[in-house]
């Protein structure tokens, strides 16, 4: 084995170890070894930095602009609670759950639904009187098997497509995968809803009380045009929010104390609310209600181009001893202060008549500017933005799911391939106004995006030096020469690699391994690369090789363990159904 061959598989070998059993960052790691292969000669600069020009990296990054105009826009929250309603038990929300998840993740970032799904089932939690662990992890992989049926369903997908066209001038179409990502879905659907409860964990009840938070009180106008008069508390979704709690209702100079969850809404209500800071960014998600007494209005910004920060005065801020009436605080800051906290509680009173103390924590309003440009001020010992705290632009989301629907039609019918149906969507959100210019920079998840280019290389790597023919000849003595055995055996080992790192890395690796030993068999690459990619998604063993699984990890209080055990048996009932179905809808 020549120097460039064994420097490559030490590196690939140190890459998995170092992503398997320590905590730096798989862009950090993938991107080292990448300049390590290049300043050894082992890759050509152009060949080391190709994986940032493939197909498949420039659609993933196009589609993350999808996602945020389609999650601020609020077209994605607004679906998730027309499709989930409120089932009453836990077999039935699951099987509510699974299905929209399974549907909407199918052509959405999985990344963005899982985001908008939470909320709406920890208020199932509440309203079933179950543990959040009992439905949070159904959400995950709900979506992880709706990945599975679409091209653009996840980023796996679209980074095999991508080599496929790159490597082989191979394209799949939209829903050419949906002949095996349907069957997983259902098959994966029915084990969650029927065995699911069974081995779900019980974590945590859902009455417990919000600890350790900064108290606040919120107060919130009911819109007199919009779509909550004439709905119950129970019914707009009020009752049981994740950060606070509703204690009365001001109407028409009369206080409701003591409120009743089926107390209807009126054009006007004022809502007043105890909890803590993610309370009001719960609240602003919420169409139909805006902040009270007017404070909708008092920023010259548009409502979805504003957010909430929070920020602690320190010993040199000017209006110390002052009312917030008579500091004249958003004049002279441009943001709007909802509530005051002090020593952990909120500070009773009418908000204009509470006078500031060294060490008040403000809940503000303002623009997203404004963190930049106070964040070193020596007014504010601290100044913090509470994530996603800008409310949706609900007028905006028939438009986004517009432009969804025509750019799945326009790719679905060949009119474009996936990366210009994508470019031209991201394009689209842009210009009408569904995700700002700024907002959509930021959209970008820079090291998921690294990670892809760089296993891109370190694949390359593998190709050139010969370490992929070495690995699938090593796959191939083992397994005897059955394209069979052998798609058995790349399934299962790409499952224990991105169990290990990431799946598009593991995506990455496999395919290069699958290609060469599909060569050596001179059988058709196809069903390798589809068992490459449905297996690259199939993470339901551990928390760490896929990103919802992360996400529903800690506000479902899981542990490690809890993963395997309903994750096992599912990887499972997965690899048999993919292996069966893959040979018999392409053939070797």
């Amino acid at each position: 084995m020549a120097w460039e061959a064994l420097l490559t598989l030490t590196t690939l070998t140190g890459v998995l170890g170092l992503l398997a059993f320590t905590r730096l960052s798989p862009d950090l790691v993938l991107m080292t070894a990448v300049i390590l292969l290049m300043i050894s000669g082992v890759l050509e600069p152009a060949s080391a930095l190709a994986g940032f020009a493939n197909p498949g990296v420039i659609a993933i990054a196009a589609l993350y602009i999808v996602a945020a105009g389609l999650k601020d826009t609020g077209a994605v929250n607004w679906l998730a609670r027309a499709l989930l309603g409120q089932p009453r038990g836990p077999r039935r929300a699951n099987l509510r759950l699974v299905a929209p998840t399974g549907i909407m993740s199918a052509f959405m970032n999985n990344t963005a639904v899982v985001a908008m799904f939470i909320p709406a089932v920890k208020e199932w939690a509440r309203w079933l009187n179950i543990a959040p662990s009992k439905l949070l992890i159904p959400l995950s992989y709900a979506a992880i098997l709706g990945g599975t049926c679409t091209l653009i369903g996840t980023s796996t997908n679209l980074v095999v497509d991508g080599l496929l066209q790159s490597e082989l001038g191979l394209q799949l179409s939209l829903f050419e995968i949906a002949w095996v990502g349907v069957p997983l879905l259902i098959v994966g659907g029915i084990y969650l809803v029927v065995v699911g409860p069974w081995l779900l964990p019980d974590h945590g009840g859902v009455n417990e009380e919000l600890e350790e938070v900064r108290e606040y009180g919120v107060e919130v106008e009911v819109d007199a045009d919009g779509p909550l008069v004439g709905k119950s508390i129970i019914e707009a979704g009020l009752r049981h929010l994740n950060y606070g709690y509703l204690t009365e209702i001001e109407r028409q100079e009369r206080l409701l104390a003591a409120v009743e969850p089926h107390e209807v809404l009126q054009a006007g209500d004022i809502l007043y609310f105890v909890g803590a800071p993610e309370c009001a960014a719960e609240l602003r998600r919420v169409q139909g209600l805006r902040m009270a007494e007017g404070h909708a209005h008092t920023l010259e910004i548009e409502n979805h181009q504003r957010c909430l920060v929070e920020v602690v005065l320190g010993s040199e801020f000017a209006a110390l001893g002052e009312t917030v009436r008579e500091s004249q605080f958003r004049s002279r800051f441009g943001a709007v202060i909802l509530s005051v906290s002090r020593n952990g509680q909120r500070v009773a009173g009418k908000l204009g008549d509470i006078e500031f103390a060294l060490g008040d924590t403000l809940l503000l309003e303002a623009s997203e500017q404004f963190v930049d440009q106070y964040r070193f001020r020596r007014d504010f010992l601290l100044v913090s933005a509470l994530n996603d705290s800008a409310p949706p632009n609900y007028s905006k989301a028939p438009r986004a799911l517009a432009v969804l629907a025509a750019m799945v039609a326009a790719n679905a019918t060949g009119l474009l391939n996936i990366v210009e149906a994508a470019l031209v969507a991201a394009g689209t959100m842009i210009a009408i106004g569904c995700v700002t210019a700024g907002r959509a920079r930021r959209s970008f998840d820079l090291p998921v995006l690294v990670v892809i280019a760089a296993s891109f290389a370190l694949g390359q790597a593998m190709s050139e030096t010969g370490v992929a023919e070495f690995l699938a000849g090593q796959l191939l003595s083992t397994l005897e020469q059955d394209p069979m055995a052998v798609l058995v055996g790349i399934y299962f080992t790409t499952v224990v690699f991105t169990e290990m790192m990431t799946n598009n890395a593991a995506a990455v690796l496999m395919f290069s391994i699958a290609m060469a030993a599909a060569r050596q068999l001179g059988v058709a690459i196809e069903p390798f690369a589809i068992a490459v990619m449905v297996a690259a998604s199939a993470s339901f063993i551990t928390p760490l090789g896929y990103q919802t699984n992360l996400m529903v990890y800690g506000p479902g209080r899981y542990r490690f363990l809890d993963f395997a055990k309903i994750g096992l048996p599912l990887s499972a009932l997965i690899a048999i159904t993919a292996i069966t179905l893959i040979p018999q809808i392409w053939a070797f």
